[in-house]
């Protein structure tokens, strides 16, 4: 039975609970609930700090888990990012006062708060910049304010709070992450289980970028409509009882839909249909 780990709490939390979901897994009815058997597809689902996962996976306790990109560098933990699953985007960033720093090899002396001491500690590392790095729990905002560190290293959505505390972002972003599916490092990776698992995720992700697009078009057009709707190998084409005309079926991405809409009625396409898709295998 393939043992996952999954995030109990958090941003992470949900949606990965809907991606399984949608995947075909049994997930937990409770939030109290710390694990879930799923006899059908032979999974057993382990709910877990997100911050923990990485290290119980590195122990090979549990096969595979979703966790965060960051999470998983700071851990420090011997596993590797598998597959990239899209949400809990987030952009790692310096921020001070302004006119403290322009880059990080302004930061040479200098002390950095953060919560997420070993991806800022590794990130000097790798710049050549030594500085010092303080581990803060929860909103690190303050520590400049305090005069616990002259700069912060936080994840960064939209800046407001950062503004708020009169601080700004500098220097390119330390790292961006998302939730993603690791393993321990050098685990078989062709193992029939876990392969199987991350094909229907890959399905969920095609599924949720994709939609099926049908319209009616003159053969004439044919070659102009099959540009815009080129589908993943080809569109599927059929004609039509009214002599002259087909029927064309393709994948196309969600977020140009409308677009390809407009441009395929230009061109003379018709009873043109967009349906989502719930599931797929490529």
């Amino acid at each position: 039975m393939l043992r996952i780990a999954v995030p109990n709490k958090g941003s992470l939390s949900g949606p990965a609970a809907d991606m399984l979901h949608e995947a075909g897994y049994q997930q937990r009815r409770e939030s109290k609930e710390l694990r879930v058997v799923d006899p059908v597809n032979e999974v057993e689902f382990f709910y877990l700090r997100p911050r923990d996962i990485a290290i119980y996976v590195s122990s090979g306790r549990l096969d595979i888990g979703i966790t965060g990109r960051d999470l998983l560098v700071d851990s420090g933990a011997d596993a590797e990012e598998i597959l990239p699953l899209g949400f809990a985007r987030s952009t790692f960033r310096f921020a001070a006062r302004p006119g403290t720093a322009t880059g990080v090899a302004d930061l040479k002396g200098r002390t950095v708060a953060t919560s997420y001491e070993g991806i800022v500690a590794g990130h000097l590392a790798d710049s050549g910049v030594d500085a010092s790095v303080v581990h803060l729990d929860g909103a690190v905002e303050t520590a400049i304010e305090l005069g616990v560190a002259e700069v912060i290293a936080d994840v960064v959505e939209t800046g407001t709070s950062l503004r708020n505390a009169g601080l700004e972002v500098f220097g390119e972003p330390i790292m961006k992450s998302e939730a993603v599916v690791i393993r321990r490092t050098g685990a078989d990776g062709e193992e029939p289980k876990v392969q199987q698992f991350l094909r229907r995720l890959q399905g969920v992700l095609v599924a949720r970028t994709y939609v099926m697009m049908d319209y009616d078009c003159r053969v004439e057009q044919l070659e102009k409509a099959v540009a815009l709707t080129p589908g993943l190998e080809s569109p599927t084409v059929s004609p039509l009882h009214n002599e002259g005309w087909v029927a064309v079926r393709a994948m196309v991405p969600a977020k140009e839909a409308q677009r390809i809409m407009d441009d395929l009625y230009e061109i003379g396409a018709r009873a043109i249909l967009t349906t989502a898709i719930h599931a797929c295998r490529l």
